[in-house]
């Protein structure tokens, strides 16, 4: 049965927009682990929190807020706290069950990135601009452990016992987790360009890097599997020049369907795709919204996939015009836009 009600229905379902979106560009989304609930971190400086129903019908539920741009969000895995991490360079908790924030970190920079570990009771980890991630358990003001980066944090995912870092200057670092505080590998990423987002694959075995020149890199943690490394264009316009990069988009958010194991990109030109990496196919490319995607999500389940469209500030402060569309929309997924396709 499909999230919004019977995957039986032959004509496509048009993807439903969530009510009373954020007032400024949206920055990253994060579905509850336990139950249908998505956060939605904004520039505004706040994270709703919207409960999504079997219609696709959604209600916000509660909103919190830092003392800067929201720049990242994510769950415990019991689906109890929601983490956040902002340009006001705190890290704050929302206890779903009290309706209280608190905060339950700080760096001396931004911080750009916040995963929840499930290991030892539950570890928060936050990676900022400060060149630095740290490892925080709630209640404690005190970080447990502190690892020193190459250059700024830009993304960071975690799967399992695998932490992936990419910071500026184009270094990926993988920590194994657990050995926390050593940098278990550190490369230049497979991409030339800047380093947008780094996404685990659902095995924790290796992860995909997305850049601001429309390339996506798969790339495995050992070495012995490196022959399973490659990398392809996406997110360009054909036909365009190259001289001045008018045909190249950046590549925002990667996410990896956890039961198929197959994953989306989205882009500043508006346009998401799905992606099969081990068929190396292109499963379903959607049709290209009205401004950027900035940031998406798959829910627990697998059944729904949420995409904000918004302003990403790729061309800087001089492309926030007025009249942006500033929006978070849900799709129902059917299993042939998103299940891997049988090797040839």
């Amino acid at each position: 049965m499909s999230f919004f009600g019977g995957a039986t229905q032959p004509a496509a379902q048009p993807d439903v927009e969530v009510s009373d979106p954020p007032t400024d560009s949206i920055s990253a989304l994060s579905f509850c682990p336990t139950a249908d609930y998505l956060a939605v971190a904004s520039w505004d400086n706040n994270v709703r929190i919207y409960e999504i129903s079997q219609t696709g019908q959604s209600q916000g539920k509660a909103m919190y807020s830092h003392e800067g741009p929201v720049l990242d969000v994510c769950w415990s895995k019991d689906g109890t706290k929601i983490f956040s991490g902002g340009a006001d360079k705190a890290a704050r908790m929302f206890d779903v069950s009290t309706g209280q924030s608190t905060q339950v970190g700080a760096h001396d920079a931004p911080i750009k990135c916040v995963r929840w570990i499930d290991m030892n009771g539950g570890i928060l980890v936050t990676g900022s601009w400060d060149k630095t991630l740290k490892y925080w358990t709630p209640g404690n003001a005190t970080p447990i452990a502190s690892v020193a980066l190459p250059e700024r944090c830009y993304s960071l995912d975690v799967q399992g016992q695998l932490l992936v870092c990419a910071t500026a200057e184009r270094h990926i670092i993988t920590i194994n987790l657990n050995n926390p505080t050593n940098i278990y590998k550190k490369i230049d990423s497979p991409l030339k360009w800047q380093t947008r987002v780094v996404a685990c694959f659902p095995a924790g075995d290796g992860y995909a890097v997305g850049s601001i020149e429309g390339r996506v890199a798969i790339q495995y943690v050992e070495d012995k599997d490196a022959v399973n490394n490659f990398s392809f264009k996406c997110h360009r316009k054909e036909g365009a020049t190259t001289k001045d990069g008018t045909n190249v988009f950046a590549v925002n958010s990667i996410t990896f369907h956890q039961q198929h194991g197959t994953f989306s990109t989205a882009g500043s030109d508006g346009v998401m795709y799905f992606w099969d990496k081990d068929s190396k196919t292109r499963l379903k490319t959607f049709d290209a919204a009205p401004g950027p995607i900035s940031a998406t999500a798959f829910n627990r389940t697998g059944t729904i996939f949420a995409y904000a469209i918004s302003y990403d500030w790729s061309k800087g402060h001089s492309g926030m015009t007025a009249g942006h569309v500033n929006k978070v929309m849900l799709h129902a997924l059917k299993d042939e836009e998103i299940k891997k396709k049988p090797k040839k």
